[in-house]
């Protein structure tokens, strides 16, 4: 077992020590953060309740004996049982908001925030009446959509009651309870009839050979939300044959399929997907006008049904 030494004292010495050790056991990083320093520094300020941006005065602040244990425990834990930190601290940041995670749902990384905070321009028509976050995990798309479409009424849908007890969680959290409401079922079984302005959604999309050579990390995730089927597709094939019946006349389809977008462009070739180009890093997010969904829709039938 990696063991503290009595120098490791301040706060800048166990962030120290912990990017040494991560780098070491070479851990993973991508829920939320993508390098040893941001990863241990998340952690140290956690577990000492501390906001992300102090000053640096405080890093050489000296610890007492039971704050030099709860940093202990939590760097000992992400490294022995390769925990995401997000699980460990209970919490993740998405679009500058927080939000509640657990192993019920994904730890928040899109790159769909980014979109959001664009308001989807250039590809959004108008103002969104309703929002459809289709997919939801801890919600956090959804509530992000709320706050940046404060008119708007906003459905969390998700297969997992397991998730959208988070969801609830951080709809109450967030104050939005009058117009976020969850909805479960499969895909849009849960929406018969419903028509949005648009509809966004990071689904499981994870192919087989990805799924199976992901980092220890990733497992600690629900398989629910990340596998589908040996391509990726099982559920995009789905959402797309449904999605122009679920469409405003102007409405907009945003999806995220990560590294399946070959998957996607070799299942598709006659579409005319836009793929979006993030500032921030990340890829494999394609947006759809409605009238692309319906003109598309008998091929997307077509697919689905393996022809």
């Amino acid at each position: 077992m990696t063991e503290f030494t009595s120098r490791l004292r301040s706060i800048r010495d166990l962030i120290r020590w912990g990017v040494s050790q991560f780098h070491a056991h070479e851990l993973f990083f991508g829920h939320g953060t993508d390098n040893a320093w941001d990863e241990a520094r998340l952690l140290v300020l956690g577990a000492l309740h501390l906001p992300w941006e102090i000053s640096a005065d405080y890093l050489d602040c000296r610890l007492e004996a039971d704050e030099l244990e709860a940093v202990r425990a939590l760097l000992l834990r992400r490294i022995e049982a390769r925990i995401p930190a997000a699980y460990l601290l209970g919490e993740a940041w998405f679009c500058g908001l927080p939000y509640v995670v657990d192993e019920r749902v994904l730890v928040p990384r899109s790159p769909i925030g980014e979109l959001i905070e664009g308001r989807f321009a250039p590809w959004l028509q108008g103002t969104p009446a309703r929002i459809l976050d289709l997919c939801t995990g801890s919600g956090c798309i959804g509530i992000a959509c709320a706050h940046a479409f404060p008119a708007a009424e906003v459905v969390l849908a998700d297969l997992s009651f397991e998730a959208l007890e988070v969801a609830n969680l951080n709809i109450e959290r967030h104050g939005v309870e009058e117009r976020v409401y969850t909805v479960q079922g499969d895909g849009f079984d849960g929406l018969p009839g419903q028509r949005f302005d648009l509809i966004v959604s990071n689904p499981p999309y994870v192919d087989a050979e990805d799924f199976a050579d992901m980092p220890a990390e990733f497992h600690h995730e629900p398989e629910l939300g990340l596998a589908c089927g040996e391509d990726g597709l099982d559920l995009v094939r789905r959402m797309l044959a449904e999605a122009a019946d679920h469409l405003s006349d102007d409405g907009l389809l945003v999806v995220e399929v990560g590294n399946s977008q070959v998957h996607v462009e070799a299942a598709y070739p006659e579409v005319e997907f836009a793929w979006v180009e993030f500032a921030r890093g990340g890829h494999g997010v394609f947006v759809l006008s409605a009238e692309q969904c319906r003109r598309h829709q008998a091929l997307f039938r077509a697919r689905l049904q393996g022809a």
